[in-house]
C-alpha cells in the first residue's frame, strides 16, 4: 500500500513588534532640502540607499528623493521640459513631495497595513512636532518576524 505523503505543518509567523518604536531603525540621515542633485546623487550611491527624507532648515522632513525622482527629472530635462539641469537643481526641485509618516506608538500592525496599502518600501517615523525619528522599512519588518512553534 502507498503511503499517503504528509505536508509540513504550516508555520505562521508572529511579528516581534508591539509599535513602530519597536520596528524603526532610529536616526536616519535625510538630505537637506538646499542640497545640490549632484550632492543627493553621489550621497544616495555612497550610502547604497535608493530613496531618502528629504529635510526643511527646521529639520523637518518635506518630501523624499529617490532614484527615480533622479531618474524621471533627467528624462524630463533631456525632452526640454524646462527643467534645470542637475547641476542647477537642488532637492526640492525633484523630491517627491509627500512623506508618509507614522508616529512612533502607531501599532505595528498598522505599520505593515500602511506599507502594502501605500505600496512603499519605507514610512518614516516622526514625533509631535513632526520631526524625523526613524524610519521602517519592509527589512525592519523582515527581521521582526518569527514562527510560532
Amino acid at each position: 500500500m502507498a503511503s499517503t505523503p504528509t505536508v509540513p505543518r504550516a508555520s505562521r509567523l508572529i511579528l516581534d513588534a508591539a509599535t513602530a518604536a519597536d520596528l524603526m531603525t532610529p536616526n536616519p540621515t535625510s538630505i537637506l532640502a538646499e542640497a545640490t542633485v549632484p550632492q543627493a546623487v553621489a550621497w544616495l550611491t555612497e550610502k547604497g540607499f535608493s530613496a531618502a527624507p528629504v529635510i526643511d532648515e527646521s529639520g523637518r522632513p518635506i518630501g523624499v528623493i529617490s532614484r527615480t525622482d533622479i531618474l524621471v527629472h533627467e528624462r524630463d530635462r533631456l525632452r526640454g521640459a524646462g527643467y534645470p539641469t542637475l547641476d542647477g537643481a537642488v532637492a526640492r526641485d525633484i523630491m517627491t513631495p509627500a512623506v508618509f509618516s507614522v508616529t512612533p506608538q502607531t501599532p505595528s500592525e498598522q505599520v505593515v497595513e500602511q506599507l502594502l496599502t501605500l505600496n512603499v518600501h519605507q514610512l518614516y517615523v516622526v514625533d509631535e512636532e513632526q520631526f524625523l525619528t526613524g524610519v521602517i522599512s519592509a527589512h525592519d519588518v523582515l527581521r521582526r518576524l518569527h514562527s510560532e512553534d
